[in-house]
């Protein structure tokens, strides 16, 4: 699937059974899953947190919070982390309860992510990282390389949070200019948001060049205002 059809696919109405208001957003969806496969569990469950916020009670929420607290306990549980075997499966059980009320999984394949955590809650400590699975989204693993621009736009600033290299709020920016900048044949935020989540080696190389694109497009966009 291109960026292009997955981006149409963020950008048409939800018609599931709990209607649009109701459904997760599906960049978010995407780019959670897309961290998350990659190796970046942390910043895969602040996107699944932050986009459950506004659907508190929905069968959407508890599909959101079921897999923030699988990142989580994925994380806590993982060689090195900052946490130990007992939060990892306490974070599992959360997952455990959570997706358990799931009835609309809106495309997400569930049966591995449950055998996941069901393991995580009983003997976090055996959990092996190449035991993990990968999270589908309507039959396929989000990975980098095919994020839609909307999903790009919300996994890059989340790798910042988590503490990859380049400031959220600039990234936020550059994506909000990306999205500015589809259909008029410019590209440049939209190729740099890509190169941030697709070369981690050029990382900090990158979101010092976006930084420096934000700052020149900001000042471009006050000195119009200034003139009216």
């Amino acid at each position: 699937m291109t960026d292009r059809d997955r981006s149409d696919r963020d950008d048409r109405s939800d018609g599931d059974s709990e209607g649009g208001a109701h459904a997760p957003d599906p960049a978010a969806l995407a780019a959670g899953a897309a961290l998350f496969n990659e190796g970046h569990p942390l910043a895969a469950r602040d996107v699944w947190e932050t986009a459950g916020q506004s659907l508190d009670g929905t069968d959407a929420e508890r599909l959101l919070r079921g897999l923030a607290a699988t990142a989580a306990a994925t994380y806590r549980a993982a060689d090195g982390a900052d946490g130990d075997a007992d939060e990892a499966a306490e974070y599992a059980k959360t997952a455990v309860a959570s997706l358990e009320g799931v009835s609309d999984s809106h495309g997400v394949r569930l049966a591995p992510v449950r055998e996941w955590v069901d393991r995580l809650a009983t003997a976090p400590e055996n959990a092996a990282e190449g035991q993990k699975p990968r999270i589908d989204v309507d039959g396929e693993p989000p990975r980098f390389d095919g994020l839609s621009l909307d999903a790009a736009g919300v996994a890059a600033p989340a790798l910042a949070r988590a503490g990859e290299p380049g400031d959220a709020a600039t990234l936020a920016a550059a994506a909000e200019f990306a999205a500015a900048e589809r259909g008029t044949g410019r590209s440049r935020f939209a190729e740099l948001l890509f190169a941030y989540l697709r070369t981690p080696e050029t990382r900090p190389q990158v979101a010092a060049r976006l930084g420096d694109h934000v700052a020149i497009e900001e000042r471009k966009r006050r000195d119009v205002d200034d003139l009216f």
